[in-house]
């Protein structure tokens, strides 16, 4: 046998549908399924903590619950669908999660209840996953780019199109629709696969020697360490041994993968797919991507909820006009700039957006309202439409569409885990500058400061000068000094993610050129020979 599956992984071979327009259609909405049902859940989640009841701890282990068995299943469907065929993987998928997402909202035992999140969550990680093979197997290679800007496309619409639907719901449906919008939603996918998707015949050869033990020694170690994550800020990191176990135990079972991939005879995705200078590089500006991105995600809504005292549906006209409507615009002018020009000036456009968003947010004040985030909205959403994207395309141009198998184990579990490392990390690092910021406000005030007995003399003028008038007075000044200290935090996270943006334009300036291909912007112009295309990715 050749040295290359033992080296890549199996080689990725499909049918070319006759059906594009079907497919592309399923692929956008099973893209946008993932991303809203991230994004809604976690803006949704006061909503349901209070209609069934839950306290702090019980909601951050429903978080964990709903988001991390994605992660156990992501990385192995890649596998399935070029063992099964993508009809047999996705299309039972989306009906079962359509079922479950139907069920959650009338279950009331706590049990059943969690148990649900985690088998919704385990045919969510399906989805992104199989879009990505898709991609490569079923659709021609004309179609490979709008096909990826549709994954991409995700990414800055799902984010702030969340907090439009979870408005609406809350205002005027109700909280199940968190959950309900899939019934609607997943059928039709399973539709469009039924009519458009090819049927293909079960590859026994793959399955006979499949790597079972790679795949749960991955999925399983990449699940540790996001609930170890996801879990940090809240049981305060290394002081947890729940924390340390988790993050340990899942370094060692991924060094198992590793060594796993090494020896086996038939490895399913051995690490040297993504050891190459560019493919390394792209996951590492993938990582500095989701820090600046997530900054904006926590900040604005943080900002205006926390301290502004806004319910989703009062956010929803910044966004919607801010980002939900110009998204459309700026994915299509990335694919136009990405068929004429090298993709790393993409990624330095929109790194440098991102980073003049970010420095806009710096300059955050209590007196800003929805408004004021405007520009950065839109610079942060110019910026996630260019640069994920461009990102995407230059890794899958300088991986083997062949062997897309192997890559695409490994992108869906990066760019999780990047998300779930970014929202811990900035997490505590807000909660962190919260408290260092409220220690600075509060350190010159006592009991003898005459400042501070000035303002409560003017505020006892509008509370009355009674006990009950001098303690609301104190709360006042109180509430204003942790409004502050909270805004200086969240301007704080703004800095973080502009200097994530200028650690991504550093990384840039490292990649080399993308080699010639179907998304080399010469390709169109100077097409191969038909026997050149490698039409087994097809």
């Amino acid at each position: 046998m050749s040295a290359a599956p033992r080296a890549f992984g199996p080689l990725t071979s499909g049918t070319t549908t006759s059906h594009p327009l079907l497919i592309v259609t399923a692929l956008l909405l099973a893209s946008f399924v993932v991303g809203f049902d991230t994004r809604v859940f976690a803006v949704g989640l006061p909503d349901i903590r209070g209609a069934y009841s839950l306290g702090f701890d019980e909601a951050s282990w429903l978080s964990t619950v709903a988001n991390a068995p994605q992660i156990l299943i992501s990385s192995a469907v890649a596998w399935l669908a070029t063992v099964f065929g993508v009809r047999r993987v996705m299309i039972p998928t989306t009906l079962v999660y359509a079922c479950v997402s139907l069920i959650i909202p009338m279950v009331h035992d706590g049990g059943a209840f969690f148990a649900l999140h985690a088998v919704r969550a385990l045919l969510l990680g399906v989805f992104i996953p199989a879009t990505i093979m898709v991609i490569f197997r079923n659709l021609d290679m004309k179609y490979w780019l709008i096909g990826l800007s549709i994954y991409a496309l995700r990414v800055p619409l799902s984010q702030n199109l969340g907090f439009v639907l979870v408005g609406i719901y809350d205002d005027y449906l109700g909280w199940q629709w968190v959950y309900w919008q899939d019934v609607i939603v997943t059928p039709i996918i399973a539709l469009l696969l039924i009519i458009g998707a090819p049927k293909e015949e079960i590859n026994s050869s793959l399955l006979k020697d499949a790597d079972w033990g790679g795949m749960m020694l991955l999925g399983c170690s990449m699940t540790m360490i996001y609930v170890g994550l996801d879990q940090g800020n809240r049981l305060d990191w290394f002081n947890s041994g729940i924390v340390t176990s988790l993050l340990a135990g899942g370094m060692i079972l991924f060094i198992g993968f590793l060594i796993n991939e090494s020896v086996v005879a038939n490895p399913w995705a051995h690490a040297s797919v993504i050891l190459s200078r560019n493919i390394g590089i792209g996951y590492a500006i993938i990582i500095a991507f989701t820090f600046a991105s997530s900054g904006a995600s926590i900040s604005i809504p943080g900002f205006l909820q926390t301290v502004v005292g806004l319910r989703p549906i009062a956010i929803s006209e910044l966004y919607i006009f801010g980002a939900v409507i110009p998204v459309f615009l700026f994915i299509a002018f990335a694919i136009f700039l990405l068929r004429r020009i090298d993709a790393r000036l993409c990624i330095m456009m929109g790194l440098s957006a991102m980073a003049l968003g970010s420095l806009w947010g710096s300059n955050l004040s209590t007196t800003w309202a929805p408004l004021n985030f405007l520009p950065v909205v839109l610079l942060h959403t110019a910026g996630q439409s260019f640069a994920f994207f461009a990102t995407v395309v230059h890794l899958i141009a300088n991986s083997d569409p062949k062997r897309s198998t192997a890559a695409s184990a490994y992108i869906q579990v990066i760019r999780l885990g990047s998300v779930e490392l970014a929202l811990s990390l900035l997490n505590t690092w807000l909660r962190q500058r919260e408290q260092y910021h409220s220690n600075i406000l509060t350190g010159p005030i006592s009991g003898s400061s005459s400042n501070l007995h000035g303002v409560l003399a003017k505020l006892e003028t509008l509370f009355g000068t009674s006990h009950r008038g001098s303690l609301e007075a104190l709360s006042a000044v109180a509430a204003d000094i942790h409004a502050q200290a909270n805004v200086l935090a969240y301007a704080d996270i703004f800095v973080l993610s502009f200097w994530s943006a200028i650690a991504g334009l550093a990384l840039v300036a490292c990649m080399g050129a993308m080699p010639f291909g179907p998304l080399h912007p010469d390709f169109r112009k100077n097409p191969p020979a038909a026997d050149a295309h490698p039409a087994s990715a097809g």
